[in-house]
């Protein structure tokens, strides 16, 4: 069909319109009504499905997550419940403040019993954390070398949780070494201490931070 011929075409007598001339006329509308029904209404059911889809894999991802977490959660619940456990083993090795000084004579003790002396023995300011304080101690001792890793070694196995840490050793004018040397110990905190931290500024300062 030409271009002419469709420029003859009349619609008031499309019932003398060839086929080819009917066809093509019907195609073109339908294009039309097809572009007008995606422009006014397919666009938007098209954004929305789109919108649905990714909802749908966010909502599948969490559900993976979830099953996931579903699946280990006995495994979870063994590993609370090995740090319960493991955490009151820590707690008993840790003193009370009654029990303080009861530990700071086991740590001279340990020192004298390998025939150290102490020129130096001054327990410092204690630091106060969430659950517990810690107490360094500035220690200096005169004596030999394995009299001095014996110290260390008594120390460490002490049952309470003693460090010791900045060692620094020197040879003494009378053929002896001298080791200064901070040892921290650590004890929890009463009921009342706790409380005053939780009350204090600090401490809502950090809570706040996290």
């Amino acid at each position: 069909m030409t271009l002419s011929e469709l420029r003859e075409l009349n619609l008031r007598d499309i019932y003398r319109w060839s086929q080819t001339a009917k066809t093509l006329t019907l195609a073109f509308l339908f294009m039309v009504l097809l572009g007008a029904a995606y422009w006014f209404d397919f666009s938007n059911q098209l954004k929305e499905l789109s919108t649905a889809k990714n909802q749908e894999n966010q909502l599948r991802q969490i559900f993976l997550i979830k099953k996931r977490e579903a699946v280990n959660l006995p495994a979870y619940r063994q590993q609370l419940t090995d740090l319960k456990r493991t955490l009151s083993t820590f707690l008993k090795q840790l003193p009370n403040r009654g029990q303080m000084d009861e530990l700071l004579r086991a740590i001279n003790q340990a020192g004298v019993s390998e025939n150290l002396a102490f020129d130096l023995f001054r327990p410092g300011k204690e630091i106060l954390n969430n659950f517990y304080a810690e107490l360094p101690i500035t220690i200096k001792v005169e004596g030999h070398y394995h009299e001095m890793g014996a110290f260390a070694s008594a120390v460490a196995h002490l049952p309470r949780i003693v460090t010791l840490s900045n060692a620094d050793i020197s040879m003494q004018s009378n053929g002896q070494l001298l080791m200064n040397v901070t040892a921290r110990t650590y004890r929890y905190l009463d009921a009342n201490e706790l409380a005053a931290q939780k009350k204090s500024p600090g401490a809502r300062l950090k809570k706040g931070n996290e």
